[in-house]
């Protein structure tokens, strides 16, 4: 099962290290715009910019997320980073890619003229810029385990990526003399970064909601659960992620009629530090009941 939290330091490294790209990648790409007039690289530019202020978002969502439970929080901060990843697609969707289909189409119907100069520079810069934004890429994908933030930067920057290759390839095409290649590149800039935003969007929403472990975590937990000594049978099991790899799990478990409450308690104990331990469930509620075998009992339960 994938629900026992990693350590995050080295997320934590590789967020950083983006931001710090993320302020080198911006000025020189908005250097090579002023110097060449592609405005693609102006396009790039922005969404650079963008990118720095959701990535430094990010990073102070990420430790605000390490905070410890407390009265108004009480089961800890974790769900800040799904908060910071709508927030990041937010802002992919509303601000950056409907700005830069505005100049793309702008330029389009001619309200933006251009010329175009020293465009083997814009070739350097933009290649400059992949190999930049390269070393937190594969600092975040090597990660077995990524949690809500760092997936959402990792989503950032594969977009980058994928948003350089088109503006190389415009940029490719204005030296063969294709103008229209610049904001034809910078629509499809815009348009990855808005189908990113979309997909980080609905993936974090659902957690916000409260979203379940699927069927092979709960079915596991049954299973450590029955095996604990005294465990007739176990019911009206209910688990939520309430952060990255954080599951809060709650179960009914049946005991022998006539076992003392003092036992009954022994047998829950014992469950919930099964499930704390190889069930990977952070925060475990387990109740012990008669067991009543003539009564119908359905697992998972199957809300109303």
């Amino acid at each position: 099962m994938s629900a026992n939290p990693p350590s995050s330091s080295r997320e934590l490294r590789a967020l950083q290290l983006a931001v710090g790209v993320y302020v080198f990648v911006f000025a020189i790409k908005l250097v090579a715009y002023f110097m060449t007039g592609v405005l693609a690289l102006l396009a790039e530019s922005v969404h650079s910019l963008t990118d720095l202020v959701i990535a430094t978002f990010i990073v102070l969502a990420f430790v605000y997320s390490r905070k410890t439970a407390d009265e108004a929080h009480q089961y800890g901060h974790a769900r800040a980073q799904n908060v910071a990843a709508l927030v990041a697609a937010t802002l992919f969707i509303s601000f950056t890619s409907v700005q830069l289909y505005e100049e793309a189409f702008n330029q389009l119907v001619g309200q933006v003229p251009n010329t175009y100069q020293h465009l083997p520079l814009a070739i350097g810069i933009v290649v400059l810029s992949m190999v930049a934004e390269a070393t937190p890429l594969i600092g975040l994908f090597r990660h077995t385990y990524r949690g809500p933030a760092a997936t959402a930067q990792l989503t950032d920057l594969i977009n980058d990526e994928l948003a350089l290759v088109a503006v190389l390839i415009g940029t490719i095409f204005l030296i063969q003399g294709y103008p229209i290649a610049d904001p034809i590149a910078v629509i499809i800039v815009a348009t990855i970064i808005a189908a990113s935003g979309v997909v980080l969007l609905l993936h974090n929403a659902s957690y916000l909601l409260g979203r379940s472990p699927d069927a092979a975590f709960l079915t596991r937990a049954a299973d450590i659960a029955q095996a604990v000594n005294g465990v007739k049978q176990v019911h009206e099991l209910r688990g939520e992620y309430i952060g990255p790899g954080m599951v809060h799990l709650e179960m009914h478990v049946a005991v022998a009629p006539g076992t003392s409450i003092e036992d009954a308690d022994r047998i829950a104990d014992e469950v919930q530090s099964r499930l704390a331990t190889d069930g990977g469930c952070q925060y475990c509620t387990v109740h012990a009941e008669p067991d009543r075998p003539h009564v119908d009992r359905k697992f998972p339960l199957k809300m109303s």
